[in-house]
């Protein structure tokens, strides 16, 4: 995984107390798993931007939204005031995913490409 921002970096951009009761050394790692799973390409050193916008990702994952748990996609949805009643329903083929299975697939993610090409090359 390429470290695009540190601690250091997130705090240089944002100040001190940006991680609030978050944790900064995961929200760190959360972001900069986001940007490696997009393949952005950073130069040595990395482009200020680059910095900023992993400041804020850090930012908002050490709020705990950045790998959120996701329920699906809600197809319809269905609300009663009356004697109360409530109806959802999701969209074929789609389940709920944590947020820590979301960060572990773009943590995986360069090795398994690499993987399933290398692999796809052999076969040709």
């Amino acid at each position: 995984m390429t470290e695009y921002v540190t601690t250091t970096d997130v705090e240089g951009v944002l100040g001190a107390g940006w991680e609030g009761t978050g944790d900064a050394t995961k929200a760190v790692l959360e972001a900069n798993a986001w940007l490696t799973a997009r393949g952005v390409t950073a130069s040595d050193p990395v482009e200020a931007d680059i910095i900023t916008a992993g400041a804020y990702l850090a930012q908002y994952a050490a709020q705990g939204s950045l790998y959120a748990d996701d329920s699906g996609q809600i197809k319809r949805k269905h609300v009663k005031g009356g004697p109360v009643e409530t109806e959802t329903e999701y969209q074929d083929y789609t389940r709920s995913l944590p947020g820590v299975i979301a960060l572990v697939r773009d943590l995986l993610q360069p090795y398994t490409t690499a993987f399933t090409t290398t692999r796809l090359l052999r076969r040709l």
